[in-house]
């Protein structure tokens, strides 16, 4: 979240409490409204709480009994979560400290999974994190029956930062930030896309087994995406952001049908590129807020909006968050995006020949007075599969950013399990 995102929220707060009203209607603003199955217990980020913030979700399918599936979720300084299909924690893995004691303690930003990847002469499902404190990627071998609880660290010991140079450039933390893994097809081998927080360059990251049964990693090349951009009356336009960032990309995804990452620049809109980096990054859809200029106010820590010259794409308001992808044997299916700035949830069509028409947009919305909704959503995982009784349809998860905590006295996020049969009907 940025920090005009995070100055927008007071702007949001009547809004905010209509999408938790549980007599909201189904079509508000003409916008279809789904609602959460279950919810995880809130994670509260001060020291209580260990400093835990829900950020990004992914859901790991067990072949064997899809019924005993799991949700593995970052919580940033908190490290992971891994939850069932009920939103029951069954293990919390801790986010490893800094190498020093003036150092930034390690926080796991997002999370993606690798199937079958070959270690220690078995195939192993992995869950890939991004450790934004100490810019790197963490790995876990995924076993759902291990005693101590599913998740077991094999990163290579000698795993080295993703984007700084050494422990001054990491404390600095323009560091691994958003990420999405991607094997490819013809070869087998298995990547990771990491961004860097307050830039716009996006690594690949080819993951590699060792000898002593750990994985570690290689850059293979990086893209910068553009921080500025013409516009049709010919001036230039830098999304405003404190003094030295730039529009940073969080939210991946990658079609693994044709290894194409959808990546979301949070103040520009959605781009699509060659998940090898290579080729010319296309941007399939705007951000509402494109092209308005803005002022950086240091006083107030906020952006200051200027005139609209109505630039802007009609579809989601910055910021652009958690990204997955609805999946379907032919090839069809949906995009999905976070847009974040008026909680809601955008879809457009997966198929590039249909040039990713938009299909519509649902919210998230309070079931009863004790299940409220999804706000200020950062990250979102689908899975269109079978996930037993409870989710016959597939799974929708996503974060809640606004999180409503039984004494109502702390700030609180959380994560919403959404049944995918639910999503689909209100998009169609």
């Amino acid at each position: 979240m940025t920090t005009r995102q995070a100055a927008r929220l007071s702007t949001l707060a009547l809004c905010t409490a209509l999408a938790a009203s549980f007599a909201l209607p189904a079509r508000a603003s003409g916008i279809p409204a789904v609602h959460a199955k279950a919810e995880t217990a809130p994670l509260f980020d001060d020291e209580a709480g260990g400093n835990a913030n829900a950020d990004d979700p992914a859901i790991w399918r067990n072949a064997a009994d899809p019924g005993r599936s799991l949700v593995i979720a970052t919580a940033k300084q908190g490290g992971l979560r891994v939850y069932d299909l009920d939103a029951q924690q069954v293990q919390s893995v801790p986010a490893p400290a800094g190498p020093g004691e003036d150092d930034k303690p390690g926080r796991f930003n997002n999370v993606d999974l690798v199937r079958g990847l070959r270690l220690g002469g078995a195939r192993t499902d992995l869950a890939v994190v991004s450790d934004r404190g100490n810019d790197r990627l963490r790995i876990y071998r995924i076993d759902r029956d291990r005693p101590g609880g599913p998740l077991t660290d094999v990163t290579d010991p000698g795993a080295r930062p993703v984007f700084s140079a050494d422990q001054a450039e990491v404390n600095e933390q323009r560091t691994a930030y958003g990420l999405a893994t991607w094997t490819g097809r013809a070869t087998g081998r298995a990547y990771a896309l990491v961004s860097q927080r307050n830039r716009t360059r996006i690594a690949l990251l080819e993951l590699l087994a060792t000898p002593a049964g750990t994985v570690g990693y290689r850059q293979v090349r990086t893209l910068d995406l553009p921080s500025s951009f013409r516009l049709p009356d010919g001036a230039t336009w830098t999304p405003c952001a404190e003094p030295g960032d730039l529009p940073q990309v969080e939210g991946m995804v990658v079609d693994p049908s044709d290894g194409t990452l959808y990546a979301g620049q949070e103040d520009v809109g959605i781009w699509r590129i060659d998940a090898g980096l290579t080729g010319t990054p296309v941007l399939i859809d705007k951000v509402r807020e494109y092209g308005v200029p803005g002022t950086y106010d240091e006083q107030a820590e906020e952006c200051l909006p200027g005139a609209d010259p109505g630039y802007g794409g009609e579809h989601l308001t910055a910021d652009v968050e958690g990204l997955t992808l609805v999946t379907e044997a032919d090839g069809d299916g949906y995009l999905l995006a976070s847009s974040q700035g008026d909680d809601t949830f955008v879809a457009y069509d997966r198929e590039r020949d249909d040039d990713h028409e938009y299909e519509g947009a649902f919210r998230i919305t309070a079931a009863s007075a004790a299940l409220d909704g999804s706000e200020v959503c950062d990250g979102a995982a689908a899975l269109n599969a079978p996930l037993g009784t409870r989710y016959p349809h597939g799974l929708l998860v996503v974060q809640d950013g606004r999180e409503t905590p039984g004494d109502g006295e702390r700030e609180a996020t959380g994560f919403k399990f959404v049944d995918l049969g639910e999503v689909l009907d209100a998009v169609d």
